[in-house]
Formats: C-alpha cells, sequence, structure tokens
C-alpha cells in the first residue's frame, strides 16, 4: 500500500542543488532531507523552491530512493523522489541551473 504525502524543499545555492539532483533519472528526481519513514513507490506531491526564483514549483512524483537515519557513510536522512509528468520543465529547468557541473566527480546526497 502506498503513501501520499506533500514535502516543501528550497534550495538556495547551486551547490546544494547539484548535491539533491539525481541527473540518472531519466524524467528527473530530487534528493530531499527528511526523517519521515516513507516506501519505494509512495507517492508525494513536492512544493519546490529554487535558487532565486521567486515561484513555488508543484510537482508530482514517487519514491525511488531511501537513505535512512543512520546510514553509512554520515549520509543525511531522506528520500530521492522521481518525477512524475508532465515534469519535464522542472527537469530542464535544473539542468539549465546546473549547466556545466552535472559533469563533475563532485559528490552527491545519492552517489
Amino acid at each position: 500500500m502506498s503513501k501520499h504525502g506533500i514535502l516543501s524543499l528550497t534550495i538556495n545555492k547551486k551547490a546544494a542543488l547539484h548535491a539533491a539532483y539525481m541527473p540518472f533519472i531519466n524524467s528527473g528526481a530530487l534528493f530531499i532531507p527528511t526523517t519521515r519513514c516513507y516506501q519505494l513507490a509512495d507517492e508525494l506531491f513536492l512544493l519546490i523552491k529554487l535558487l532565486d526564483c521567486v515561484e513555488i514549483i508543484p510537482v508530482a512524483g514517487k519514491v525511488i530512493w531511501i537513505t535512512p537515519t543512520r546510514a553509512q557513510g554520515r549520509r543525511v536522512a531522506g528520500v530521492g523522489v522521481q518525477f512524475i509528468d508532465p515534469s519535464e520543465s522542472l527537469k530542464k529547468r535544473i539542468e539549465h541551473f546546473l549547466l556545466g557541473k552535472l559533469d563533475r566527480d563532485k559528490s552527491t546526497h545519492t552517489l
């Protein structure tokens, strides 16, 4: 049985956006720090505020990644949420903000 919920995420810096973005997911995804318990495939509604944009971007998603509390390597607890269509414009917007930074070997919250 899938759980539904709402998560808010405000990202003010490009480094934080890079750490949260999951470019290896075709439709795009963000890692959202949270201590709430979710299961894979839980459906969530995201309210996202990116960098200096004034608008809050609503997007539906589903949990595809879980980093539990007290994970090895001092990883931040949270969930990776894959965007559900029609979110292609959000993926393009994020990749535009991160232009030239996606190829770097800098670690992220997921890999």
